[in-house]
């Protein structure tokens, strides 16, 4: 973990240790031993466990960053954090949502001492000059909610009285808010950063590639029109299916198909120099995985087993079930390379001509499912190259729904050649 991550969760941990201890007290207060009857342990022990069960209801809003919908749902779940009489959440400019009583006369307000929070980017605690008898609002708590930007705006806690404890448990629920936005952010740089990846794969599909598969295919235009024909709808299913602009995820079923339009283009140019065999078990097609996560890999064989090599080069691609994942190898018998120097392919200080495919691929497989899942590359300078990828059947947030068919049957479960492969 980064030093900031670190100290990110090292925040989340004090902040959730305090307002315990703060709800302990509210609560013991407010409901007394009402609670005595239920297995829950102690008061502080019920107290905590109904802090922390607050605190987790209001996290998944703030996740969507501070917005007017994300305030309204986390506003009362913070409101009972911290048991104040009204609360209420703000960006720079304007009260994005208000828990309580008072709204009507208090609102406008709010934002002229945000506006002095902001200026100094501290915690503030003031009288809030309310004439209205009947109006338990007369102090509050302005604490900064902040990001990677700076300040973002403002949580402001009212209360009855003046006091310190809400000040600090204030502050650090709103140190807490801040971690949560903080997330958010963190969430949406990890989509652009895979986006920027993906729109860099589809980048490198070569130009080299389209023109000798429009030129393989223009060679049978008078010859074998109807190959010619059927090699034309590979091609545009290939570049339909890699410059899609939906989803970050894709199933197996639709990547392998994919897999098969690129071989059929590469075999109507090398002819019988290019053998493949393919073996998948039914049962793990529908399993989701990065999009564009095994083509360049079957790219990298085709480069090193055709292109690198005058030999007959044999490709196999393999998806079998084990239990709660999917096994992937691409295997090819092509000149291999020397493992440091794939080594330095992946850790990026290698370009040019070894291109992005494999160090792309390595990453956004770990980003995803974690280092231990990273694809297991082994090779040797002439003994070609294989490489496993374990995809899990299920992960959080993973998810695709499928837009094309399975791959088209192959000669036998294992089978190896058709229409041009």
């Amino acid at each position: 973990m980064t030093p900031a991550v670190l100290a990110v969760l090292a925040v989340a941990g004090a902040v959730l240790l305090l307002g315990a201890g703060w709800a302990a007290g509210r609560w013991h207060a407010r409901h007394g031993e009402r609670a005595a009857g239920m297995d829950l342990g102690t008061p502080v022990e019920r107290a905590t466990f109904h802090t922390l069960h607050t605190a987790s209801l209001a996290a998944p809003p703030l996740r969507a960053g501070l917005t007017e919908d994300a305030a309204r749902k986390a506003a009362r779940r913070l409101r009972s954090l911290l048991g104040t009489d009204a609360l209420c959440l703000t960006d720079r400019e304007s009260v994005l949502a208000w828990d309580g009583p008072g709204a009507d006369h208090h609102q406008r307000r709010a934002m002229v001492r945000v506006a002095v929070m902001l200026a100094s980017g501290r915690s503030q605690s003031v009288r809030t000059e309310c004439q209205r008898p009947d109006c338990p609002l007369k102090w509050a708590v302005v604490a900064p909610l902040t990001g990677e930007d700076g300040v973002l705006g403002a949580l402001v806690a009212y209360g009855s009285r003046e006091s310190a404890v809400l000040v600090r448990a204030a502050t650090e629920v709103a140190r807490w808010v801040s971690v949560q936005l903080e997330l958010s952010e963190l969430d949406r740089s990890r989509t652009r950063l895979m986006e920027a990846e993906i729109k860099a794969l589809r980048a490198q599909i070569s130009p080299h590639f389209i023109f000798n598969s429009l030129a393989a295919i223009a060679s049978f235009v008078r010859t074998d029109p109807e190959r010619a024909r059927e090699l034309l709808l590979e091609f545009a299913d290939f570049t339909r299916y890699s410059f899609r602009r939906h989803g970050d995820f894709t199933t197996l079923a639709d990547e392998l198909r994919s897999i098969q339009q690129y071989l059929a283009l590469a075999g109507a140019r090398f002819g019988d120099r290019l053998k493949v065999t393919l073996q998948v078990a039914p049962e793990v097609l529908p399993v989701a995985l990065p999009f564009l996560c095994l083509q360049p890999l079957v790219e990298n064989a085709v480069k090193h087993g055709l292109e690198d090599s005058t030999q007959e080069c044999r490709i196999t691609i393999t998806a079998q079930d084990a239990g709660a994942e999917a096994v992937i190898t691409v295997e090819d018998n092509g000149v291999g390379m020397d493992p440091a120097l794939l080594r330095r392919i992946l850790a990026g200080e290698r370009g040019g001509s070894s291109g992005i495919g494999l160090p792309n691929v390595d990453e956004r497989i770990r980003q995803v499912y974690g280092d231990e899942y990273g694809p297991v590359m082994e090779t040797g300078v002439g003994a070609g190259m294989k490489i496993t990828v374990r995809i899990p059947k299920y992960r959080a947030g993973v998810h695709s729904s499928p837009t094309a068919v399975a791959p088209a049957d192959r000669e036998g479960s294992g089978g190896a050649t058709g229409r041009g492969i």
